[in-house]
């Protein structure tokens, strides 16, 4: 019996959708216009003021450190989180719950002036630490999620059984089952500080902004 093909049809005109703007973007990085209406030439004249522009490359790094500092908190802190609310079934863990699925549903914005809010009647200082905070708040629900979803799917009796034949529970199941969600999860924060732009415009460093506020041309 053969498969169907409108399924695989389907994803690739998804694929498609999604990634064509990406081709577009690229090519239009080498159009001697400033925009992309109209095809003025080849140059590489984008590319040599991104690499002179100091402000960008500063910007980039602080968006490197934010990522990788978010990323390792609230894979950590959603991995912990995932587990409890697994393992631990009540009123109060349907709370916990809905209060750690609770930044899925709000708006990039409104987090950002409700944190920034917060910060500054606690007389927190805004800057790095506040921003890194601000990621891994938002991170963590991404993180939980996930990592429940798995841990829903998961057939614990596995571990039993491995354990009855000799074996390493954790190594002969969990990390197998549970690899590609492991290192999917980091991504997920990883990603996000370069894609939500609200929460850090919201409380900026002054002298270290993580995006640039200037144009190079």
């Amino acid at each position: 019996m053969s498969r169907p093909r409108f399924p695989a049809i389907l994803t690739g005109l998804v694929l498609v959708f999604f990634h064509a703007p990406l081709v577009v973007l690229i090519l239009n990085s080498f159009n001697a216009s400033r925009f992309g209406g109209s095809w003025e030439g080849f140059t590489w004249k984008w590319y040599d003021l991104l690499w002179k522009n100091a402000p960008i490359w500063k910007a980039f790094l602080i968006s490197l450190k934010i990522a990788a500092a978010a990323t390792l908190t609230s894979v950590v802190l959603g991995t912990v989180a995932a587990l409890a609310l697994h393992w631990y079934r009540g009123a109060l863990q349907r709370t916990h719950g809905w209060l750690v699925g609770l930044p899925l549903l709000a708006p990039d914005v409104l987090m950002g002036i409700s944190l920034l809010a917060i910060f500054a009647s606690t007389g927190v200082p805004l800057g790095f630490g506040s921003i890194w905070v601000a990621h891994t708040t938002f991170c963590l629900s991404y993180v939980t999620m996930v990592m429940l979803a798995r841990l829903q799917d998961f057939d614990f009796s596995l571990m039993e059984a491995a354990a009855d034949l000799g074996a390493n529970p954790s190594a002969a199941c969990s990390c197998p089952c549970s690899g590609p969600a492991s290192l999917g999860v980091p991504c997920l924060p990883f990603r996000c500080p370069s894609t939500i732009s609200s929460l850090p415009f919201s409380y900026p460093e002054p002298a270290a902004p993580p995006f640039p506020s200037s144009s190079p041309v």
